[in-house]
């Protein structure tokens, strides 16, 4: 019975891998995100499903969720957690331009700052604490949804600073994982465009 754990559960992408997941009946699921994970989509699903509030950028949080489960080896880890880096004071006064509000003269410190501990730090943290049970696992995998918007050779259009830089970051820390820890596979994901809340305003 394998056990996958997804970070994001309650939202987006990593809502779209636990409802997928749950259909089968020989998976056990752990969901965590910054808040509960509603059960009404996956509920009537046939696999065991395990819903864990989890501060992914809390050190505190992240070592309670490996304490609590420092005895379960896990076979697949998707980590889903991720933000777009918008100044917000710009995103709330033009909601309809996500451009706007990434700009190089509009940038600050705190957006730079807080986008990467969310895109980049929390990733490290949670992968690295998560070590033990992948190990205990046979063929560990994990996936990391990242974007193509983290290539260097790909930004030929420049902006969105907080976001590339910290895709970037997320990108390398990733691949040393890969060389670091050879007995569990590392995927990095450009999912494409999503309908999600990695922006406020949705385009027709």
């Amino acid at each position: 019975m394998p056990t996958i754990l997804i970070s994001g559960a309650a939202f987006g992408l990593g809502r779209a891998f636990l409802n997928a997941y749950a259909n089968e009946k020989s998976n056990t699921i752990i969901a965590i995100d910054k808040e509960n994970v509603q059960p009404s989509e996956y509920q009537q699903h046939a696999a065991t499903v395990q819903s864990h509030i989890v501060d992914v950028t809390s050190e505190a949080s992240i070592n309670s969720l490996a304490t609590l489960l420092s005895e379960t080896p896990i076979d697949l880890f998707i980590h889903s957690v991720g933000i777009r880096g918008l100044v917000p004071a710009v995103e709330n006064a033009q909601p309809e331009s996500v451009a706007a509000a990434e700009t190089l003269h509009v940038m600050d410190l705190s957006t730079l700052m807080h986008t990467f501990q969310v895109n980049a730090a929390a990733a490290f943290l949670l992968t690295r604490s998560l070590l033990p049970n992948l190990k205990q696992a046979h063929n560990a995998k994990v996936v990391i949804m990242s974007s193509r918007m983290g290539s260097i050779g790909h930004n030929t259009t420049g902006s969105a600073y907080a976001y590339r830089a910290s895709k970037a970051a997320l990108n390398s820390i990733i691949k040393s994982f890969s060389i670091d820890v050879p007995e569990v596979v590392f995927v990095l994901c450009h999912p494409g465009r999503v309908e999600s809340k990695l922006v406020k305003y949705k385009e027709e």
